[in-house]
């Protein structure tokens, strides 16, 4: 039996960057989120662009609703002691579509194989603890058409609902149409207001599922 597609994840509402020093060594950690893999890549680059005189800038991202796609690397470190201690706290904080970037400046005293796993696995951790998480949401698509003289109080009140997103208002021939984001299972709720409000006269159509971006609790 095929795996069902999630329905909610979590991701990062906007970049963040923290600082730590291990026994002189100087590790920096950006996250951000982002889209894609060429986003993700994007942004290594700016990064490494920033801090050309440092060693190394070791990189982990994860992409997808699903987070089924996921690179790491260790940028010259020993194998392992980088880029997979990174994915893991990205892992471990159930994030997807975003990215890590540590940056390394070497202090002169080796850390070995435990201290650079520390290292770079704290530097993660600390830059997401000062990073606000975002949950996005699939919801069900409704397009709603209604005339000029309902569309104050239609519009008003489907705004007003709870857990129904009004994602693009256009102006058609036949009126206002409202393309609505809505919970899952509320559509016949939202068809019989708009029939209410409009005396039958408003349509709804099914529209295209989409994610919406909603806050954590």
């Amino acid at each position: 039996m095929p795996l069902s597609s999630p329905r909610r994840y979590l991701t990062l509402a906007s970049a963040a960057t923290a600082e730590l020093e291990v026994k002189r060594s100087r590790f920096v950690c950006d996250v951000a989120p982002v889209s894609s893999e060429e986003a993700a890549r994007a942004f290594v680059q700016q990064v490494r662009a920033a801090s050309r005189d440092a060693r190394h800038h070791c990189t982990a991202f994860v992409l997808g609703a699903d987070g089924a796609t996921e690179r790491s690397n260790d940028d010259g470190e020993p194998s392992g002691t980088a880029g997979a201690p990174m994915l893991d706290v990205l892992r471990g904080r159930d994030l997807t579509d975003v990215v890590a970037v540590v940056t390394r400046w070497f202090g002169g005293t080796l850390l070995g194989t435990g201290g650079l796993i520390r290292a770079y696995g704290d530097a993660v951790s600390t830059a997401l603890d000062g990073a606000t998480v975002l949950a996005h949401e699939l919801r069900a698509g409704l397009v709603v058409t209604v005339g000029t003289a309902d569309r104050p109080r239609v519009e008003n009140a489907l705004r007003g609902l709870p857990r129904c997103a009004v994602t693009s208002t256009t102006w058609a021939a036949t009126g206002l149409v409202l393309e609505l984001a809505v919970e899952p299972g509320t559509q016949e709720s939202v068809r019989s207001l708009v029939g209410s409000l409009t005396s039958g006269a408003g349509s709804v159509a099914a529209g295209r599922d989409s994610w919406v971006a909603v806050p954590t609790d």
